[in-house]
Formats: structure tokens, sequence, C-alpha cells
């Protein structure tokens, strides 16, 4: 299947799940192909044959990007340079979960979470130790006791029921001794939090030396930027409200134009407000969804407030006409 194919594939499952779907990210560079969202689930998922794919500077901005919009990244992929990935298990590339996408539809529209995460060593999941522990103690085992039919030591299984992950075939051989399964989900849409082994959120890199003097002009305003280097926008904004923008700068060429069309279709499955600066002055003030505002409109600005009043007031005026149409 080509790649092209998969995204057209993605794209319509997630919407057969409810999601509403941005337009593919088709512009380079590009740290995700879609934004998605259903109800307060927001995804941006990028989608690769392989998975290895993925490098550590694309990785490191989709888990920046998750956090300024409170989104889950992930990847949709169908398999490694060494092999395919199996349905029904999380992987992890850079602190991103990845997965098949047989995992994706089983997790986004039959509801059905995977139970089974990749780490080194191979593959294990979540044990519910309070409930292990309970059918223990029901059935007068010893800890010893367990720990022979297990084959593992004492200890370990002291491990298993504070928490400690097991391997799937432990996992099997729990359910066979007991008759029931002790498995937690692998919470995906939290990002796996709770089996990722991952650094803290990487720091902002320098903004583009194309930019600065847009996001001097901001910064002295009281927004707060977040550059971004693999993305279709230039940065995430926030402003002392905790409102978002999605901005993008540049001359407004045909290229912009359509960059401008993509904020406005992220800015609607995001939530946020999307702003393009145009270092000319076109004569058109929005492109759908998403505010231009000129740069020398910005220069022209007298003091913070002023600079605040004219990028949310044109961004409402973009939001309503595009409401409108």
């Amino acid at each position: 299947m080509s790649r092209t194919a998969l995204v057209e594939n993605l794209a319509a499952m997630l919407r057969d799940a409810g999601f509403l779907v941005s337009d593919r990210c088709a512009l380079r560079p590009k740290s995700f192909d879609l934004a998605a969202r259903r109800g307060e689930d927001l995804l941006l998922v990028k989608i690769l044959g392989n998975v290895d794919g993925l490098d550590g500077a694309t990785g490191a901005e989709l888990r920046r990007l998750g956090t300024y919009l409170d989104a889950t990244p992930l990847v949709i992929g169908l398999r490694t340079r060494d092999e395919e990935l199996k349905p029904e298990v999380v992987y992890f590339r850079h602190g991103v979960p990845v997965f098949h996408p047989d995992t994706a539809y089983d997790l986004f529209v039959e509801t059905v979470p995977p139970l089974i995460y990749a780490a080194p060593g191979g593959l294990y999941v979540n044990i519910d130790g309070d409930l292990l522990a309970d059918e223990r103690e029901a059935r007068d085992w010893s800890l010893g006791r367990l720990a022979n039919e297990l084959g593992v030591s004492r200890r370990t299984v002291s491990k298993y029921e504070d928490g400690m992950n097991a391997s799937v075939e432990v996992a099997v051989q729990l359910e066979e001794l007991f008759d029931r399964p002790f498995s937690a989900p692998v919470s995906v849409l939290e990002g796996a939090e709770d089996v990722r082994d991952a650094d803290p959120t990487p720091d902002d890199p320098e903004a583009d030396p194309d930019d600065e003097h847009v996001v001097a002009v901001l910064s002295r305003a009281g927004f707060t930027v977040h550059p971004t280097v693999r993305s279709p926008f230039d940065s995430v904004t926030e402003d002392d409200e905790a409102e978002h923008l999605l901005t993008g700068h540049s001359a407004f060429d045909r290229a912009a134009k359509k960059r401008a069309e993509l904020l406005s279709s992220l800015g609607e499955v995001t939530r946020t407000r999307a702003v393009y600066f145009a270092e000319d002055r076109p004569k058109r003030r929005a492109v759908g969804g998403t505010a231009i505002v000129a740069c020398e409109e910005l220069r022209e600005t007298k003091g913070p407030e002023e600079v605040r009043r004219l990028v949310r007031e044109r961004a409402d005026e973009a939001t309503e006409a595009a409401d409108r149409a």
C-alpha cells in the first residue's frame, strides 16, 4: 500500500469513528499528517510505512506539540526495517506511541484499547496488582506458592502486586492459574505514560532568523511564543488568557495562501485561532478561518495592548467569517 493510500484510509477510518479530521498536511516540513478530534481527545497523527523513518527531531517536535495543544501525538505504521508491526501491540519511537492500523481500528472504532506494549527485552502488559493480591489471598496462597507456580522469585511476585508490569508469558500463566485476566489497557490517549520510558518534554527550538522580528513583537506584547521547526505553522503562541494561536509568517504568495488554508483547517480541529503574518500587505484580511495580519500593521501598533487587540480582533473576524461561509 502506498503512503498516500494509507493516509487516506486512516483519515476515513477516523471520520467513521466520529473524529473531526483536518486536511492532510501535505506541505513540507511536516511533523504530522493529520490532526483529529473527538470530544476532548485531540490526536496529532504521523503516518509512515516504515516507522523507523521517525527521527529524533520529529519525535521531539511531536511531543512538544502534544504539550502545547493538549494533544496525543502518535505514529501509525506498518513495519520496522526488520519486521511487521504486530496488531494489538503499542511500540514507541522517541517517546511517541506507535502502532499498526489494525490497532488504530480496534482502539478508535471498536473502542478496544491495546493490552500489550513493546519494550527492550520483549512484549509486556500492565498487571492490576491489587486484583492479583486479592485473588492470591482469596485462595490462601502465599507469595512463595504463587512464585513457584510462575517459576519466578517471591520478590518478583511482590513487585507484580506493587504495580510492576509483566511479560506476556507471565500474564498468560496468571490468566490460566486464576481463570481470569489481570491485564490493564495501555492508555494510548494519555500518551501511554503509564508504560513509556520518555524524557521530559524537549525544550523549544530557536526561532527561525526570518521570524525573529515577529516573535519579538509578540513576546513584548505578552504572548508566549513556542517556535516550531517541522510543522506547517511557525509557532504555537499562547496569550495571557491561555488561548492559543497557530501562526505562519512569510511573504504572502501562492505557497503562503496554501499554508493559510491548512492553518484554517488545523485551527478548527485543534480549537485554536490561526494567524498569518504577511511581509507584504495583501488585500485580503482572511483565508478561511486564518486571519491575515501585515507585518507593517504590527510595526505601526503603539504598545503591547494594541498588538494584542489587533491580533485578537483580526482572528475573531476571520473565525466569524469562516463560520458564516
